[in-house]
């Protein structure tokens, strides 16, 4: 027979399911996805060699070998070959990519978008492409771009057509750029077609024959995939699953489409599942309690005809970007159980991941899953996070009007199971300090020298703290008497961590515990205010959070951006201390740094740069306004900073 008459032909079973012997999984690469790259950043995460490594990873491994772009049957022996029984026989079917027509891509996307992508990659002048690219959020163009979206789209496309008409039990498409993010009528986040959407759209639209009429997506990408999510929010044909990093609408897109909330819109209502994880460092056990606890039960009721997946691995070990600690093993073991459904019917399409190795050991595990070769073996933490099973129990509450299934409460012995993130942080600028002038430090090398000061204080009868062998300076007992609100943005939102930097100590996802403030007394109040300042994202990690963006305050307003803040009613002394603590990691506060004086000159000069915390990331005080007649303060950076980071000079 010949190679192309059995990629096209129908697959001879009696079964719904292939056996694991005879599973037909097809793999798309193409090369030309390379020539899409960033220019004049030789560092940017989304880099060709993140499709090379996979596409070499299988290789290497036996699962698929490289042989040209002629679509053929790969056959591959076990490493080791006197056993190979015990593995079987493994078999990737190697496809052609295709480009996308633009009548698929107008099925999610606007004219105006697909002529742009189209036409990016002609325009003679680079710096033109620059000014473009600009325009939007997290895109970089280059002569390579038009090529590389076309591309990834159709193959895409290719993959999932091949699967819903038999002629494939399972594909993976290793594409990029990646598409997630990008919106009916704007490219961001790295995405410049929504490949998935297309894909899903084209199915249930254009191929209704095959039978395809209901499609479940999974994106586990550790970003939430807006774009997919605004395609499909109405639509009861698919059910769209995302587990994100979220923290409280701080995290990469930001705002609040990844909330638990947005459960769908009309006859779409609940069709729509969020699980936005608090903080980082969420693992294999986190997402697996997820997977039998939502998305599971969810699936048997919803019954697809088919699966795709969002597969990004930017969730893995050892991700930049992430955060996160997904195995390998725990890829698979999300994998393997989504396989009991759709006939086992399941499309993958790259999206993030940026690690290297992590994102081809994922990737390798993952297709022997859909060979049905056995998981790679590995070890799963005990327990999800405490954080995670409050996050379960409100997804569960939320949606349990649309999924019967998901009103049983889970019980005690089930939620009892876990346990509390072991991290700690100081200050979102201790990477920082290294370079602090010495003076600014005023003779303290340590935390524990910073605490001790504050351990010798006592509580007397009246619940007042009294000082045992140290006198407070006097500045303090005056601005202890002056209200101010902090306008909070990115983790400071949460309540618990806030907290730490008033009673000291550490909650979940921090990396060391919080010196706290002398007056520990909780906010008087709490409010929320939205703010016509853009809320954006820099840097690559914190010391207090770990990879992933930091969240920044554009000091400067602006009528077309709004953030939504969280305000605390604080005094003007804690306001010091907290001022103190996000900046650097010691320091005695014998004179304030922020004192009445500044407090009554900034309501003229908007805001006021810090000088002792200069070489901190939140030096600049800003100055929002008043509410009930009391001052609205934050910290953030300056505009120079702003300046920097878009430059590449801060990173």
């Amino acid at each position: 027979m010949d190679v192309k008459d059995e990629v096209d032909g129908p697959l001879s079973r009696s079964s719904d399911v292939a056996t694991p012997k005879d599973r037909r999984v097809g793999l798309i690469y193409d090369e030309r996805m390379c020539r899409h790259y960033a220019p004049d950043y030789e560092d940017h995460p989304e880099c060709p060699d993140r499709v090379r490594v996979i596409w070499d990873r299988l290789n290497s491994s036996g699962l698929a070998k490289r042989l040209g772009y002629r679509a053929r049957i790969i056959t591959a022996i076990s490493e080791n070959v006197a056993d190979s029984t015990r593995n079987g026989i493994k078999r990737c079917i190697i496809l052609n990519a295709k480009d996308a027509d633009d009548n698929h891509l107008a099925l999610v996307h606007t004219k105006n978008h697909i002529d742009l992508i189209k036409s990016i990659s002609s325009e003679r002048s680079e710096s033109r492409r620059k000014r473009t690219a600009a325009k939007f959020n997290s895109i970089y163009f280059n002569e390579g771009s038009s090529e590389a979206a076309y591309l990834a789209a159709g193959s895409v496309i290719e993959v999932a057509e091949k699967v819903a008409e038999g002629k494939l039990d399972s594909g993976f498409a290793i594409v990029r750029p990646p598409g997630h993010h990008a919106e009916e009528a704007e490219p961001m986040g790295f995405c410049l077609y929504n490949n998935v959407a297309i894909a899903t759209s084209f199915l249930l639209n254009e191929r209704r024959e095959l039978g395809i009429n209901k499609i479940l997506i999974v994106d586990w990408d550790v970003h939430h995939g807006n774009g997919t999510q605004k395609m499909f929010y109405k639509d009861p044909q698919v059910l769209f699953f995302s587990v994100h990093r979220h923290d409280f609408g701080t995290f990469y897109p930001a705002g609040d489409d990844g909330s638990y909330i947005m459960t769908g819109e009309g006859p779409g209502a609940g069709y729509n599942i969020n699980v936005p994880w608090e903080n980082s460092r969420c693992g294999d056990a986190d997402y697996l309690a997820v997977w039998d606890h939502i998305l599971i039960p969810v699936a048997q009721q919803f019954n697809p005809d088919m699966i795709i997946i969002s597969a990004g691995f930017d969730a893995a070990i050892g991700d930049p970007l992430g955060g996160c600690r997904v195995s390998p093993y725990g890829y698979s073991i999300m994998l393997d159980k989504l396989m009991e459904f759709a006939g086992g019917k399941i499309v993958m399409a790259l999206e993030g991941g940026y690690n290297l190795k992590s994102l081809a050991n994922s990737a390798q595990a993952c297709v022997e899953v859909l060979l049905q070769d056995k998981p790679v073996i590995g070890t799963l933490e005990a327990y999800p996070f405490e954080s995670t099973w409050r996050v379960i129990q409100e997804v569960r509450q939320q949606l349990s009007a649309y999924w019967p299934i998901l009103a049983v409460k889970l019980s005690d012995k089930v939620i009892d199971r876990r346990i509390t993130q072991i991290q700690f942080s100081s200050s979102d600028s201790d990477d920082e300090h290294e370079h602090t002038p010495s003076i600014a430090l005023d003779g303290f090398k340590t935390v524990d020298d910073v605490i001790q000061p504050f351990a010798n204080l006592k509580v007397n009868e009246d619940g007042q703290d009294q000082e045992a062998t140290t006198s407070l300076p006097s500045w303090r007992s005056e601005l202890s008497k002056i209200n101010i609100w902090y306008a909070t943005f990115g983790s400071n939102m949460s309540i618990s961590r806030f907290l730490c930097y008033i009673e000291g100590g550490q909650t979940e996802g921090m990396q060391k515990p919080c010196v706290g403030s002398v007056d520990k007394t909780k906010p008087k109040e709490i409010i929320w205010k939205t703010f016509p300042h853009r809320l954006f994202f820099a840097r690559e990690r914190t010391s207090t959070w770990g990879p992933g963006g930091v969240a920044f305050l554009h000091p400067k307003s602006n009528n077309q951006e709004k953030t939504y803040m969280c305000l605390y009613k604080i005094t003007l002394e804690q306001f010091n201390d907290v001022l103190l603590q996000e900046n650097v990691s010691s320091y005695n506060l014998s004179h304030p740094l922020f004192d009445l004086t500044a407090l009554q000159s900034i309501q003229t000069e908007k805001c006021i740069s810090v000088e002792p915390v200069q070489r901190g990331w939140y030096h600049n005080v800003v100055y929002l306004g008043k509410e009930e007649d009391i001052p609205i303060l934050t910290m953030t950076c300056t505009a120079s900073d702003v300046d920097s980071f878009i430059s590449g000079k801060f990173q």
